[in-house]
C-alpha cells in the first residue's frame, strides 16, 4: 500500500481497525515520506540482503524495504498492529511478520530460517526508552548480521556515535565501537512523526566488527571496567574505578599506570586500547 505517511490514510486504517497510539510502547509513527526511503537505502536494504525490522508501526519501513531487499522479517510486538499489517503489506510477498518481543525472539533461529545465503541487516525506528538495550543485545549476541541501521533520538545517537576521546564518549559509546563502527546518517524533526515527541531524533548506522576492536581476556571484567570508569564523570579514572568496582584506590592507580595511562586521566580521554589495558591490569591484579 502506497501513500503510508499520508496523515489521513493512517487515520482511516486506525479508524477502520479501532487503534490507538500506547504511551507505554512508546509508539511514534513515520509522516515524513522522505525519511523511510533514506532509511532503507542507507541501511542496507538491496538485492542480495535480508533485513530485520524491529517495530513496524504501520508498515512505512517496512513496505520500503520489501520493495528493495530480498527478504524482510518484521518483529513486532504490539498485536493490534497485526491485521492493519496484512492491509498495508499485502503488496509484499516477501515479508513476514512476527509478534512477539524482540528481547525475547530467537533471533538467531529467525535469521537461520528466513536469511540463508543472504547477507543480513538491521533496520528500526525504536522506542526511546528500550533503544539502547535493544541494540546492545544485538552486538552482545553475535548474531550474523552486518549492520544495524536505527532511528534513535538525537541525543543518544551523539553518544553512540561519539569519537573515543570526546567530551560525549560514555560507556554506551566504549560498548559500541568494541562491537561496531558507528556512524552518524542524516537527522530527522520531531515534526516527521505521528504523534510528534518531545526530542528531535537521528538515524545512526553501526556496521558490526568481524571481531572486537580490542583483545581482552575477559570480556566480562572488560564490561564491569567501562561501566565503572564512567559510572562517575566527574571524578577522575581512578577514582570512579575504585568507588564503582569496590577496589583500593591505591591497587586501582597501580594498575592504571602499569597500562601506561595518567592516574589523573577523566574517562572520556581513553581510547578503547587504553580501557582494554587498563581492564587486563586490573584482572591481574585482583587474581592475586
Amino acid at each position: 500500500m502506497e501513500n503510508l505517511t499520508n496523515i489521513n490514510v493512517i487515520k482511516d486504517i486506525f479508524e477502520r481497525h479501532g487503534f490507538s497510539f500506547s504511551k507505554t510502547l512508546g509508539q511514534n509513527f513515520l509522516i515524513n515520506p522522505s525519511v523511510c526511503p533514506k532509511i532503507a537505502e542507507m541501511g542496507n536494504a538491496a538485492e542480495g540482503w535480508g533485513v530485520l525490522e524491529i517495530g513496524t508501526g504501520v508498515g512505512v519501513l517496512t513496505h520500503e524495504l520489501a520493495k528493495r531487499a530480498d527478504k524482510v522479517v518484521a518483529v513486532e510486538i504490539d498485536e493490534r498492529l497485526i491485521p492493519i499489517l496484512e492491509e498495508t503489506l499485502a503488496d509484499h510477498d516477501n515479508v513476514t511478520v512476527i509478534n512477539e518481543d524482540v528481547m525475547k525472539a530467537d533471533l538467531a533461529a529467525i535469521i537461520e530460517e528466513h536469511f540463508k545465503g543472504l547477507k543480513v541487516a538491521v533496520c528500526a525506528n525504536l522506542p526511546y526508552y528500550i533503544t539502547s538495550p535493544i541494540i546492545m543485545m544485538l552486538l552482545e549476541s553475535r548474531l550474523p548480521i552486518e549492520s544495524i541501521t536505527v532511528m534513535v533520538q538525537k541525543e543518544a545517537g551523539k553518544r553512540l556515535c561519539a569519537e573515543m576521546g570526546s567530551r560525549d564518549t560514555g560507556a554506551v559509546t566504549a560498548a559500541v565501537r568494541y562491537y561496531a563502527e558507528p556512524k552518524l546518517l542524516f537527522n530527522v524533526s520531531r515534526g516527521s512523526f505521528m504523534p510528534a515527541p518531545n526530542v528531535d531524533s537521528c538515524v545512526i548506522r553501526l556496521d558490526v566488527n568481524k571481531e572486537p576492536a580490542v583483545a581482552v581476556s575477559d570480556e566480562a571484567f572488560y564490561f564491569r571496567v567501562v561501566r565503572g570508569a564512567f559510572s562517575q564523570r566527574r571524578k577522575n579514572l581512578c577514582n570512579s574505578l575504585s568507588s564503582a568496582m569496590g577496589i583500593p584506590k591505591n591497587v586501582v592507580t597501580e594498575a592504571v599506570k602499569a597500562a601506561g595511562v595518567s592516574e589523573n586521566a577523566r574517562p572520556e580521554q581513553l581510547q578503547l586500547t587504553d580501557l582494554a589495558a587498563v581492564a587486563e591490569e586490573l584482572k591481574r591484579v585482583s587474581e592475586n
